[in-house]
């Protein structure tokens, strides 16, 4: 499935795959939703949280049982499908199904991790760690351009600042767009409240001022984690958004970028 890298992206679904059932339902909902407006929808879910805080955490279906249900929402739903990789082998498997891979923030410089996802010359999603300064995400981006895939994203996800907090440095985002990526902007992540007790916790009520604030920069897309019962879900409870808040967070998105034009 091709994206059409011309259009806003909006990356979307739930941090882990919880269930089968849940992953197509979010799916068939976010489809319906995004299916008027001038968005390229990419659906997001985890078949592997390899970096739980906890060890006790629920981690995901894992990597063969994740990419079969991934790809019956890439096929039965009609949409592109993202999902995250932890270690270089998992790549080709991944890529066989994926649309786009990711790599996680904290594993943005392993070498060997972005050069794999690479590789496939499906388009790869970067997301910059939260230790890492804007502009070191030009040797990142030169690492995975070693391969030839021209089909390279960053997504700034915010920085660490202190303990147990980060913060968005809006500046970032001129930064990154100098090594000629698309950047994208996580909405959830940034409001993270990264192992505060053993779990992650979140600020959600600042989801929708953040994102708003991004599309007033400037950016090429918007990631969000959501779900139907942000309470319930499995991993980033506390930072996920509601299923039923994503009309509306879309709706003044896109006219801030209308407003916008060629800014």
């Amino acid at each position: 499935m091709t994206l059409d890298m011309s259009r806003f992206l909006f990356i979307a679904g739930p941090c882990v795959i919880e269930s089968e059932d849940l992953v197509l339902r979010t799916a068939c909902e976010l489809k319906s939703m995004t299916g008027e407006l001038p968005v390229q929808f990419v659906f997001k879910a985890s078949f592997d949280k390899a970096n739980r805080t906890a060890v006790t955490s629920y981690r995901g279906p894992g990597l063969e049982e994740g990419l079969r249900i991934l790809r019956r929402v890439r096929e039965e739903v009609g949409v592109p499908v993202l999902s995250d990789i932890h270690e270089a082998a998992q790549a080709r498997p991944a890529a066989e199904i994926l649309d786009v891979i990711q790599v996680p923030a904290f594993l943005c410089r392993q070498t060997d991790l972005v050069i794999a996802a690479a590789e496939t010359m499906k388009p790869v999603n970067i997301k910059k760690g939260q230790f890492l300064a804007p502009e070191d995400m030009q040797y990142v981006v030169e690492k995975a351009a070693t391969t030839g895939n021209n089909q390279i994203m960053i997504t700034e996800r915010g920085a660490c600042f202190g303990y147990h907090n980060l913060v968005v440095d809006f500046r970032a985002f001129s930064i990154l767009r100098q090594f000629g990526c698309p950047v994208i902007f996580d909405a959830t992540h940034a409001v993270q409240i990264p192992s505060k007790g053993g779990v992650s916790a979140g600020n959600r009520e600042y989801v929708t001022p953040l994102a708003r604030a991004a599309a007033a920069y400037g950016v090429d897309g918007l990631f969000c984690e959501v779900h139907p019962e942000p309470e319930r879900a499995k991993s980033d409870a506390a930072n996920s958004l509601d299923l039923a808040d994503v009309p509306k967070l879309l709706e003044v998105v896109l006219r801030i970028l209308d407003a916008r034009g060629d800014a």
